[in-house]
């Protein structure tokens, strides 16, 4: 499984970014689908991630700011966030995996990366 994201960038903070994740190959349905970041200086950090049936969980941090979705018809997860804060600067990686609990390890799949950054 290949992972391309996209959509990072520069924003204001209050500002909102859409990330997307396309997923190469034809197993997208049964994956567990997550976002990472890791800031400057800081450990790598769970954001949110989606099972295959479509049960999202969310890092406290970003809880009720952004929202995690899928679309199996076209191999995509989403990242939507909104009331962007300075602290959500780092580079987001897409992570796919069969078994939701090997998101984020190095048993999982894992995307480029994409970088977003959110000035004051």
């Amino acid at each position: 499984v290949q992972l391309q994201a996209s959509g990072g960038g520069l924003v204001q903070a209050g500002g909102s970014l859409r990330l997307s994740c396309t997923a190469s190959g034809s197993i997208f349905s049964i994956l567990a689908m997550g976002w990472h970041r890791q800031a400057p200086g800081k450990q790598r950090e769970l954001v949110a991630t989606i099972t295959s049936g479509g049960y999202p969980h969310y890092a406290d941090s970003v809880e009720g700011r952004f929202t995690i979705s899928r679309d199996n018809a076209k191999n995509t997860v989403y990242l939507q966030m909104n009331s962007l804060k300075t602290e959500d600067t780092a580079i987001y990686y897409c992570t796919a995996s069969p078994i939701s609990t090997n998101l984020g390890t190095s048993r999982a799949y894992w995307g480029q990366g994409t970088q977003v950054t959110v000035s004051s």
